[in-house]
C-alpha cells in the first residue's frame, strides 16, 4: 500500500511539474526545426498551435496585423551564416520572427531583440519595429488541403532553400540564400 501511495504521488507531482505532464499534451508544443547544408546551419524554435475547427487567417489570426507566427513564446531564427533574403542581408545571429498575414501577401520580419514571451498582457505583439533588420514580403499561396499545426519547416528540395510556414490552407516560402 506504501509502495502503490509513493507511485501515484510521484505521478501526480510529475504530471504538474512538466509540461503537458503524462496526461495532458500541451495545445501548442514547442518544436525545433534545424537544417543543415555545407557550412550552413539553421535553426527555428516556435509553437505549434492547431486550427481546431477554428476560422485562421482573418479571424483569430487577423489581417493586416503583427503576429508573433505561433503561440506562447515569441519564434527565434538562428544562422551561423549571413543570409540574402531577396536581396537583403541578414548577418549572422539569432532573431525573432515576426510576421503580418495579408490576403496576398505577408510580411516577413527578422527582428534582433530577444522577447520572453510573444505578447503582453494586452495580448499585443511584443514586437518593437526599431529592430527589424530585415522585412520582406512573399506571396501567400493557398494550399489544396488544409494544415491541421502550424508547421514551419525549410525546403532546399530545387537547391533554392527556402523556409516555408504552413497553416491552415495557406503556405508562405521565404527564399533563403547565403
Amino acid at each position: 500500500m506504501v509502495v502503490l501511495l509513493l507511485v501515484v504521488t510521484g505521478l501526480f507531482i510529475y504530471n504538474f511539474t512538466t509540461e503537458g505532464g503524462l496526461f495532458n499534451q500541451p495545445l501548442s508544443p514547442k518544436k525545433t526545426v534545424k537544417f543543415e547544408v555545407g557550412h550552413l546551419e539553421l535553426e527555428v524554435f516556435y509553437n505549434r498551435p492547431s486550427k481546431r475547427d477554428r476560422d485562421i487567417f482573418g479571424a483569430l489570426v487577423p489581417f493586416n496585423k503583427v503576429w508573433r507566427t505561433g503561440a506562447n513564446e515569441a519564434t527565434t531564427f538562428e544562422t551561423n551564416e549571413d543570409l540574402s533574403i531577396k536581396g537583403m542581408l541578414l548577418p549572422k545571429g539569432k532573431y525573432t520572427l515576426w510576421t503580418v498575414p495579408m490576403e496576398d501577401n505577408w510580411k516577413v520580419m527578422f527582428n534582433s531583440k530577444q522577447y520572453d514571451w510573444g505578447v503582453n498582457e494586452k495580448m499585443e505583439p511584443n514586437w518593437d519595429p526599431n529592430f527589424d533588420v530585415v522585412e520582406v514580403e512573399v506571396p501567400a499561396i493557398t494550399l489544396d488541403k488544409s494544415v491541421e499545426q502550424f508547421t514551419i519547416a525549410f525546403d532546399n528540395s530545387t537547391d533554392d532553400l527556402k523556409m516555408t510556414m504552413a497553416w491552415d490552407d495557406i503556405k508562405i516560402e521565404v527564399p533563403l540564400k547565403n
